[in-house]
């Protein structure tokens, strides 16, 4: 299958440079076919992130987002930031400003991005995971293909059996989120990161629970940080809580995986955090709804490789967009795709 451009990946990333090649397209009176594969059953299975999104990138992709039902309706009431002792929640000064900025799923927010992106004619293609980079004679990318699937233990074919495909395009956007294995095999073979003088990244482990807490608990748009407890001064991390809407609390802990100590377990340290009396107070009564762990990336602006390699380019966390002091990435995502 043929295509001007090929995007690896239907998260904020990867969509919103379909999008943007769609409205470029129109705007110039021409057409490029764009296909998008995501490797999840649908859009949105496979983004988990506590989010408290700034609206900048989403403002200049599609400003009118707000007239067209867009899942982002709690604005950031509330913003603290605690510093845990084992038994108590000391206020801090916040590091962090997100007024104007707001909580939302971003599962959902890339599933609307995608029903924007096929309006436009993009096609997606959920539930395909692309395992190979295709090059040309001249070893110039020239797209990916995706796995065979209904392969039996035995690696015999089974009924279900259905041979993996070559999408070739001119252009290839490999936005697979942190630590995409396509865009490392790039970044490695092509020494990106060599020629953008980017330092090694770093990596975090994230750990999320979704929970419905009771009414006279919920504040929509409340969003709290913390640091301390149950981590030790050696151990680089902190949590979240952000209230969204529908007595939803999306709360989470962020490990870096340098931590000196080999039997700490961050699901472990998770699980006492949650203990805590601020927090256990909160979850009380409670119902978990979701749960789900991602890694992150926190090399920060230093560890950004060279993101375009000959026939396309990395963008998203892929290449390492994600603001660590400002524990954002959504918004600098979409805009490496963008511009």
């Amino acid at each position: 299958m043929s295509y001007d451009v090929v995007i690896v990946g239907a998260g904020p990333a990867g969509l919103a440079a379909a999008i943007r090649l769609k409205q470029l397209c129109r705007a110039a009176d021409t057409d490029l076919s764009v296909c998008v594969l995501e490797k999840g059953a649908e859009v949105g299975a496979h983004v988990l992130s506590g989010n408290v999104f700034e609206p900048r990138a989403l403002d200049e992709l599609i400003p009118k987002w707000r007239q067209e039902d867009a899942p982002i309706r709690v604005p950031v009431s509330s913003d603290k930031f605690w510093m845990l002792t084992k038994n108590k929640a000391w206020t801090l000064p916040s590091p962090f400003d997100n007024k104007g900025n707001y909580v939302i799923s971003l599962s959902q927010l890339v599933r609307w991005m995608s029903v924007k992106a096929e309006e436009l004619g993009v096609e997606v293609y959920p539930g395909f995971a692309a395992s190979e980079i295709l090059y040309d004679e001249n070893q110039i990318v020239a797209g990916v293909a995706t796995n065979d699937v209904g392969i039996a233990k035995d690696g015999s074919k089974r009924e279900t059996f259905q041979p993996g495909v070559e999408l070739r395009g001119r252009i290839t956007l490999l936005a697979e989120g942190c630590r995409g294995s396509l865009s490392e095999n790039i970044i490695t073979n092509h020494k990106l990161r060599e020629s953008g003088q980017g330092q090694h990244q770093t990596y975090a482990l994230g750990i999320k629970e979704v929970w419905e807490i009771e009414e006279g608990k919920h504040k929509p748009g409340s969003v709290v940080h913390t640091v301390g407890w149950p981590l030790d001064m050696k151990t680089y991390g902190g949590s979240f809580l952000y209230h969204l809407d529908d007595r939803q609390l999306a709360i989470g802990l962020v490990v870096a995986l340098n931590y000196r100590n080999p039997f700490l377990s961050p699901y472990d340290e998770f699980q006492k955090f949650k203990q805590h009396p601020a927090i256990r107070t909160l979850l009380e009564g409670g119902t978990v709804l979701q749960y789900g762990a991602r890694t992150l990336n926190e090399g920060g602006f230093q560890s950004i490789p060279n993101p375009v390699f000959p026939g396309g380019a990395i963008i998203g966390c892929s290449a390492g967009f994600l603001n660590v002091p400002k524990i954002k990435g959504s918004h600098t995502a979409m805009k490496s795709a963008l511009y």
